[in-house]
């Protein structure tokens, strides 16, 4: 029997499943517009580091920071106000008197806890008066945890290098090898550069030592 015209389709050459690769191509074609939507949300969700040095520029700002790390939870301000206030005065909590608790309690309220959440840093709840740290909060904690009481021998450097740079100038000023085969230009741009990249480590040190790590002060317990 022929199965010309046949309207069940059996003698048909088109492949089955068309339909299947044709939406799996579709599908896999959007895979990597989503990746790249992810991508960008997460490099708008990472703070700057312009930011991160503005914020923790203010001694009263680090305090709150240091104090809700601790907390790892909800906040009441009239809370974070007393601890900041003791750590300022470096006095126990109880000792503090009203005008200092009412100094930093307005100052967090109007001007401090916004712009930490502001820049996204904090959770604050302006009406009820409670304040908690968000996720993008981790991102401080290399400055945060910075300590400053032991500094780095800058002059120590500053030495070494000039002392490496003489001993180079005078090892081709001798004529001694390898040292004598290098240009004079090429000694002296050797020594610069050296003296640059001593100053420009001390430079970026100084800044986040000014910045951030300074950790509240700890009373001692009577």
């Amino acid at each position: 029997m022929s199965t010309i015209g046949d309207s069940s389709g059996t003698g048909s050459t088109e492949p089955e499943g068309t339909p299947d690769r044709e939406n799996s191509t579709v599908a896999d074609s959007q895979v990597p517009d989503i990746v790249d939507s992810d991508e960008e949300e997460s490099e708008e969700e990472r703070l700057s580091r312009d930011l991160v040095f503005d914020v923790l520029k203010n001694r009263r700002r680090r305090y709150a920071l240091h104090y809700l790390r601790r907390a790892e939870d909800t906040v009441q301000l009239s809370e974070l106000a007393e601890q900041v206030a003791a750590w300022e005065n470096d006095i126990e909590v109880e000792a503090i008197s009203a005008a200092e608790r009412k100094r930093v309690y307005t100052a967090l309220y109007q001007s401090h806890l916004p712009k930490l959440d502001d820049a996204d840093i904090v959770d604050y709840n302006q009406n009820r008066g409670i304040v908690e740290l968000s996720d993008a909060a981790d991102q401080l904690d290399v400055y945060l945890d910075l300590e400053t009481g032991r500094d780095v021998s800058w002059y120590n450097w500053y030495l070494g290098t000039a002392v490496a740079g003489f001993g180079l100038l005078s090892g081709a000023w001798l004529g001694l090898p390898p040292f004598s085969a290098m240009a004079d230009v090429l000694l002296a741009t050797v020594v610069v550069a050296a003296f640059a990249a001593v100053a420009v480590a001390h430079t970026y040190h100084a800044r986040l030592s000014n910045t951030a790590g300074e950790t509240p002060p700890e009373v001692a317990e009577p």
